[in-house]
C-alpha cells in the first residue's frame, strides 16, 4: 500500500490532558516490546515495566527487527515503538492493528495531535516529536567569536576556524553511518535543497542540479569528520559530543537530553540547540519533522492487546514525563520545554517538512544510503551516482509494486 504522509500539524502544542496514576493496574499478561534505544524510550519502557510482567527490548536496529518480528503469527512483541518512518514497513504488511476501540476504552486522556491517523484509523499513539536541529559547543562559539551557523556554507566556514583553532578532534560530526542514516542526511540535504526525490507517478527525481548540489555540499563537510563518519549513528555522534571531541552537529533533539547527563558527559551546560541550518539562503532548515511513538501487534490476542495498550499508555503519562522533562520534546501533559528543547522549537518554527512516509521514499531511502557512500569515499563520481540512485530506487520500485 502506499502510507499517506503523516500531518504534524499543530504538533508543537502543548496539551492540558488528565494526567493518569503510575501503574492504575496490576499487568498479569506476559508482554515484550521492540523500540530504539535513546533516552526517551528507556525512561517510557522503565515506566511500563513497572506495571509488570513486561520484557523491553532496547535496539538502534528495532527498525530492521520489527518487520519479520512483527510478521512472526504469534507476533514476537506486542508494542512497538515507532516513527513516522519505521512505521511504513509495518502499516504496508498490515501487521500492527487499528487503536480505535482501545483509545475509545482506555485513551480519554491522550490529545488528539497524539492520535497518528492513516486512512481514517487510529494505528499509533505519539508520545514524542523529534527533528535534527543544530547543536554546538557554546563555549568554543563563544571563544573563537564564531557566530551560530543557519546555513551549511556558514557550518563551513565555522569548521575550517574551529579545524584552525586546534580545540577538538573534528569541528563536525554527522549521523552519516550506512544502513539507515547516511539515506537519511542525504534527503535531508536534498530536500533542503528544494528537491523531492519521488515524483506524484513514483519515477524518480534526483539526477538533477539538486541532486548535484546535495553530494557536494556532503562532501564537503566530511573533510572536517572524524574518517569513520560512514559507520557513525546517532549514539556515536551523542558520544562524541559527551567526549568532548567534536564541536557541532545536526543531531536528533532525542538525544539533548544526554549531553547534560553528568554520569556520561564531559560537556554539562556545554550544548546549546538552534535551528538546523538551510541548505541555501532564505530556504527551509534541510531536515524533516517526525514524532515518536507505539504501536500494537495484529497478529496477538485480544487479551493480549488490551493489556499492551494499558501498559504502553502507563509508560507516557505525566508521572514520566515530570521525571524525565529533558529526555525528548513530549506530547504529554506536564512537559515544560527546557533548555535543551530550543533547537527543536527553533527548527519547526522555520517550518521544515514532515518526513515523506511513503512506501516509495522508503525505497528511495535506501537506494540513497546504499550509493552514496562510494561517492564520498571518491569511488565514484557525483554524476554516476546519482545514475546509480535512480538505477537502485528504479529496480526496488518495480519489486514493491510501486512502478511497473
Amino acid at each position: 500500500m502506499y502510507l499517506r504522509k503523516l500531518a504534524l500539524a499543530g504538533v508543537f502544542a502543548l496539551m492540558g490532558s488528565t494526567a493518569m496514576a503510575a501503574c492504575a493496574f496490576e499487568n498479569a499478561v506476559p508482554l515484550k516490546s521492540l523500540s530504539a534505544a535513546f533516552e526517551a524510550w528507556k525512561s517510557a519502557t522503565t515506566a511500563m515495566a513497572e506495571c509488570g510482567n513486561l520484557t523491553a527490548e532496547l535496539d538502534q536496529e528495532f527498525d530492521k527487527k520489527q518487520p519479520e518480528a512483527f510478521a512472526a503469527n504469534p507476533s514476537l512483541y506486542q508494542i512497538g515503538g515507532v516513527s513516522n518512518g519505521s512505521i511504513t514497513p509495518l502499516m504496508n504488511a498490515g501487521t500492527i492493528r487499528s487503536l480505535d476501540d482501545l483509545v475509545a476504552k482506555y485513551g480519554a486522556g491522550l490529545a488528539p495531535n497524539q492520535l497518528i491517523k492513516v486512512d481514517g484509523k487510529i494505528m499509533a499513539i505519539a508520545m514524542m516529536v523529534n527533528t535534527q536541529h543544530w547543536m554546538y559547543r557554546k563555549d568554543i562559539l563563544d571563544n573563537l567569536g564564531i557566530a551560530v551557523p543557519t546555513t551549511y556554507d556558514e557550518v563551513l566556514a565555522a569548521s575550517e576556524k574551529i579545524k584552525a583553532a586546534g580545540v577538538v578532534d573534528y569541528p563536525l560530526g554527522a549521523t552519516m553511518g550506512v544502513g539507515w542514516n547516511l539515506g537519511e542526511e542525504v534527503n535531508n540535504m536534498f530536500m533542503g535543497f528544494g528537491g523531492q526525490a519521488v515524483n506524484a507517478d513514483g519515477t524518480p527525481n534526483v539526477n538533477n542540479e539538486m541532486g548535484l548540489k546535495t553530494l557536494n555540499m556532503l562532501k564537503s563537510l566530511t573533510a572536517y569528520m572524524d574518517p569513520e563518519y560512514l559507520t557513525a549513528d546517532s549514539t556515536y555522534v551523542q558520544q562524541q559530543f559527551q567526549q568532548g571531541k567534536i564541536a557541532m552537529a545536526n543531531l536528533w533533539a532525542s538525544r539533548a537530553g544526554a549531553m547534560d547527563d553528568a554520569a556520561e558527559s564531559k560537556v554539562v551546560g556545554m550544548i546549546e540547540g538552534a535551528a538546523a541550518p538551510a541548505a541555501m539562503a532564505g530556504g527551509a532548515p534541510a531536515t524533516t519533522l517526525w514524532w515518536d511513538g507505539f504501536v500494537i501487534a495484529k497478529n496477538i490476542s485480544d487479551e493480549e492487546a488490551d493489556a499492551a495498550f494499558r501498559v504502553a499508555l502507563e509508560g507516557i503519562d505525566t508521572e514520566m514525563v515530570t521525571a524525565h522533562n529533558e529526555d525528548a520534546v513530549w506530547l504529554i501533559s506536564g512537559y515544560t520545554p527546557g533548555r535543551l528543547a530550543a533547537g527543536a522549537f527553533a527548527t519547526a518554527a522555520l517550518n521544515p517538512p514532515p518526513y515523506p512516509s511513503t512506501a516509495a521514499m522508503g525505497v528511495m531511502h535506501m537506494a540513497m544510503d546504499g550509493e552514496v557512500g562510494a561517492f564520498l569515499k571518491g569511488e565514484r563520481s557525483a554524476e554516476d551516482t546519482l545514475v546509480a540512485i535512480e538505477a537502485a530506487y528504479t529496480k526496488g520500485a518495480k519489486d514493491a509494486g510501486i512502478l511497473k
